[in-house]
C-alpha cells in the first residue's frame, strides 16, 4: 500500500490553500482528491459529496492533509515511545503505545504499521 501512495502533492496544494490560493476544481484535482479519501479513511460517498462544489472539495483537501500530517506525527511519536519502553524492557508499555494509536488512528496506512508492531511484540516477553 505505500508504495501506492503519493500525498505529497496534497500536502502541496493544501499549504497553497492555506496560504490563500484558490481551489480550482480540475479533473487532476477531483483526482487526487477521489484518490486520496479512502487513503485517509474517508468513504468514497462522502468525497463524492465533497466534490461537489469548489468549497467542499477545498474542506476535503485539507482534511485530507491534516489527517496525513497528524496520522503520522502520531505513529512517529508512538514508535519512539515504544521504541525506549522496548529499551528498558517495558514491553506492556511498548504494546500500549501501539494499542492507544489504534484505538484513535483512521489512515489505513498508519493503522497497519500499529498493527505489524503490535503483532512483532506479542512475541516479546
Amino acid at each position: 500500500m505505500a508504495d501506492e501512495l503519493e500525498w505529497e502533492p496534497v500536502r502541496a496544494l493544501a499549504r497553497r490553500v492555506r496560504d490563500g490560493e484558490r481551489l480550482t476544481l480540475t479533473a487532476e484535482v477531483r483526482e487526487m482528491l477521489e484518490r486520496t479519501a479512502p487513503e485517509v479513511g474517508i468513504g468514497k460517498a462522502d468525497a463524492a459529496a465533497a466534490l461537489a462544489t469548489a468549497e467542499k472539495a477545498e474542506a476535503l483537501l485539507l482534511e485530507c492533509a491534516r489527517r496525513i500530517k497528524e496520522g503520522s506525527d502520531r505513529i512517529v511519536d508512538a514508535l519512539y515511545r515504544a521504541k525506549r519502553h522496548r529499551k528498558a524492557g517495558d514491553f506492556d508499555s511498548a504494546r500500549q503505545e501501539m494499542r492507544e494509536v489504534l484505538a484513535i488512528e483512521v489512515v489505513p496506512l498508519y493503522r497497519e504499521i500499529a498493527e505489524g508492531q503490535l503483532e512483532d511484540m506479542t512475541e516479546e516477553p
